[in-house]
């Protein structure tokens, strides 16, 4: 299908309309199939050796069942299930001249007991095939008073991200959902430039009583551009 010369300037024009408004967004100025065998992987862990660390914890209250359970930002889980053709995305930065880097994301071409065959759906490498492997992994976070060790796939399920895991993605259309409202400078401008016109992006609002909106917070610090 050919595009004539009148729809090639609408398109640009809606273009144009969309990142003025995005612009204008970011500065405060606006306001007012899948069907298929799931597979399951587990991960190992195993505790730091150190005689001192035994004497600072119960061993008995960071059983496995506990240690399996914990849910740490940017760490896989201790379960894992994927299927063929489900997107994931990577917590890792494994290989970056490849494209396989902290965010990025990428299909499951099959599934294997040590590494995952997978295309690379989003960056300067779209279409590359790819194997991700089981990686040891040391968990560290101030909430816990040790550190352990997993072997697991440094993946998760990619049918939503967060918007801080959507910067610097580029999509044909999205839907964000704004179950409360965002609380930082900025956050805002970053999920929705990820298309390239409003009627792309679709925003549910929905406050603490499940009643549908049509307004959310914008968060700008308007003095930070007040000597630009």
């Amino acid at each position: 299908m050919r595009l004539t010369a009148n729809s090639e300037c609408s398109e640009i024009e809606q273009t144009r309309v969309f990142a003025n408004w995005i612009l204008d967004l970011g500065e405060g100025k606006v306001g007012g199939d899948n069907d298929g065998d799931e597979k399951e992987y587990l991960s190992s862990y195993m505790l730091c050796e150190s005689e001192q660390l035994h004497d600072q914890f119960d061993t008995t209250l960071y059983s496995p069942d506990v240690l399996n359970g914990l849910k740490l930002s940017g760490i896989p889980n201790h379960k894992i299930l994927l299927k063929v053709g489900v997107p994931i995305i990577l917590l890792r930065n494994i290989d970056q001249k490849s494209g396989l880097s902290n965010g990025t994301r990428l299909q499951v071409l099959s599934l294997g007991n040590q590494v995952i065959e997978a295309q690379i759906i989003s960056g300067s490498n779209i279409g590359s095939r790819t194997f991700i492997p089981r990686m040891s992994l040391t968990l560290t976070d101030k909430r816990i008073p040790f550190k352990f060790r997993m072997r697991q796939f440094p993946v998760v399920v990619c049918f939503v991200m967060t918007i801080n895991k959507s910067q610097g993605q580029s999509l044909s259309k999205v839907r964000l959902f704004l179950r409360q409202p965002v609380f930082t400078h900025g956050q805002l401008y970053v999920a929705l430039p990820r298309v390239k016109s409003k009627q792309d992006m679709k925003v549910l609002i929905i406050d603490d009583n499940r009643i549908i909106g049509n307004g959310t917070k914008n968060v700008v610090y308007k003095e930070v551009f007040s000597n630009l």
